[in-house]
């Protein structure tokens, strides 16, 4: 499959930063999940930040296992973020892996590790 169409240096950069945030925040929320699911006590640095003050409460209903499952969830997405990030060096990033069009900007804002078009998702499922 060759490609012909892919999104700018600048576009790129522009979905390397969006992700970049994501991430950040991805890994606090699992650091903040993975204590709970252990039983540390994330009460150090995580009520400085609105963000972590709202996980926190929450995480604080759940059992153990649920949030050891969550953990693992939320670092699933980390590793596809990385992934994402990978394919923006390659500058690959943005083309779908099945059909090699280019995946709508405004999919890959919501979902920015899609690899897929919606259509072909659909299609999968």
């Amino acid at each position: 499959m060759e490609i012909v169409n892919r999104y700018s240096d600048e576009e790129l950069q522009e979905f390397k930063e969006l992700i970049l945030e994501k991430l950040e925040k991805a890994k606090a929320d699992y650091a903040l999940l993975r204590g709970n699911a252990i039983g540390a006590n994330p009460n150090d640095v995580a009520d400085t930040s609105p963000t972590f003050k709202v996980l926190e409460e929450g995480a604080s209903t759940l059992s153990k296992e649920e949030s050891g499952r969550l953990a693992m969830r939320q670092m699933k997405f980390i590793e596809h973020l990385q992934a994402a990030l990978v394919r923006i060096e390659n500058k690959t990033y943005g083309i779908c892996r099945v059909t090699g069009k280019l995946i709508p900007k405004e999919r890959l804002r919501a979902v920015p590790h899609a690899t897929l078009t919606i259509e072909q998702k659909n299609n999968n499922h």
